[in-house]
């Protein structure tokens, strides 16, 4: 479900953007390919919107990039540390770390959507094969 990412064209602009405006455009990204993999599947508004907001969240999203380290390029490691070293103070429900990677994610997610988006959309593909593989495991 990452074709819509690859069809995205490349922009210069990222450099331009500070580090929050990357963060903010990467959790808008996650989100509309969090509800378009949603769409596979036909269901009621609420049970689509409460499985979106369980990986929206912080603890998802720092989970997506526990995942997603071990693949990822200097640049975007970079744009991950950037992210949370910019996070400031987290709401007082989430664990700042944790609060920290979720933003560093974001960062790296609004960075590639902007820079590489065929780039992005394979990286989500690992985490999708990741999460069919976990969903095998269990039917087991």
């Amino acid at each position: 479900m990452t074709d819509w990412i690859r069809h995205q064209h490349p922009s210069t602009s990222p450099e331009l953007l500070g580090v929050l405006q990357l963060a903010w455009l990467g959790d808008a990204v996650w989100e509309l390919h969090q509800r378009l993999r949603r769409c596979k599947k036909a269901g009621k508004a609420k049970d689509l919107h409460v499985a979106v907001v369980s990986e929206v969240k912080a603890e998802a999203q720092s989970n997506a990039l526990f995942v997603l380290e071990k693949f990822l390029l200097e640049d975007e490691m970079n744009f991950v540390r950037k992210g949370r070293n910019k996070a400031g103070k987290s709401p007082r429900n989430i664990n700042p770390s944790i609060y920290g990677r979720a933003t560093g994610f974001e960062t790296m997610v609004g960075w590639l959507f902007l820079k590489n988006p065929t780039r992005l959309a394979s990286l989500f593909d690992l985490l999708e094969e990741r999460e069919s593989d976990k969903s095998l495991k269990k039917g087991l």
